[in-house]
């Protein structure tokens, strides 16, 4: 009789334990450079995303700001954070060297996952992360500005729509995620001059003012030493993009697809 009840109480305890790790909160901070129109984003871009990942369950969700103190990442919240997603477009520069280098380091060693926004192609974590492996000289030619790692093909305002197209619909940030079509005024042009990725999993249309259409890639990742990362082209901040319900799921799952493993 004791053996059954001290056997029963230690898969109580088990159980419990393990309850305890599977529901663990993880952490997801939203970082942008606060320079969206208020018009379209009155609590800036995000605001917007961090709005759209109230859906995950489990996580805490915080908003950061380049004019918060530590630009929005003291070394805390950096640690305690398992993916960070970036916005950023006119402000690149003004993110410190040092903690550009965090964020590499926490990526790269620690596991934590990173996901880009548009125009956070040419953000200095961005760059960083995808100059750790090494990206076809072919591509650097082709792309402007020439020679530069995470550089487009063209960057024009001439655009209507872009239709984005599931490419991997195997791929878990594609879940629930079917063909569809957005505002969006601005197009980035192929080639994107980075590493090969691990996965396309969305690529899109743009349809230009003069009816043509320009095909390029839309989402792809890598897997960066322990981390994971996503890169999503859409995201123009004069566009509602970050309000639409297929891109707040894509970006919601790839947030629990970068997430590290507890």
């Amino acid at each position: 009789m004791r053996i059954h009840v001290v056997a029963a109480l230690a898969a109580v305890l088990v159980g419990a334990l393990w309850g305890t790790e599977a529901n663990a909160q993880r952490t997801v901070v939203v970082w942008s450079e606060g320079t969206a129109p208020k018009a379209v984003y009155p609590n800036d871009i995000n605001g917007a995303v961090a709005e759209g990942l109230k859906c995950l369950d489990g996580w805490e969700i915080i908003k950061a700001n380049l004019s918060d103190p530590d630009q929005g990442l003291s070394d805390e919240r950096l640690n305690q954070c398992d993916v960070l997603v970036w916005w950023g477009h006119t402000k690149h520069g003004a993110v410190k060297d040092a903690l550009v280098e965090k964020i590499v380091r926490r990526v790269r060693d620690e596991g934590m996952g990173f996901v880009a926004l548009h125009s956070a192609h040419f953000a200095k974590p961005n760059i960083a992360l995808m100059s750790l492996s090494e990206t076809s000289k072919d591509l650097l030619d082709k792309v402007t500005p020439k020679g530069r790692v995470a550089a487009w093909g063209a960057y024009v305002g001439d655009s209507v729509t872009l239709t984005i197209v599931v490419k991997n619909p195997a791929h878990p940030i594609a879940k629930g995620v079917k063909d569809f079509t957005i505002k969006h005024t601005e197009r980035y042009s192929d080639p994107y001059a980075v590493p090969t990725p691990k996965t396309i999993v969305f690529e899109g249309d743009a349809k230009l003012k003069d009816g043509s259409i320009d095909h390029s890639v839309v989402g792809l990742c890598w897997e960066i030493g322990k981390g994971k990362m996503f890169y999503f082209q859409a995201g123009h901040e004069t566009d509602p993009v970050f309000f639409d319900a297929n891109v707040r799921k894509i970006i919601a799952n790839a947030v629990e697809w970068a997430a590290p493993r507890k």
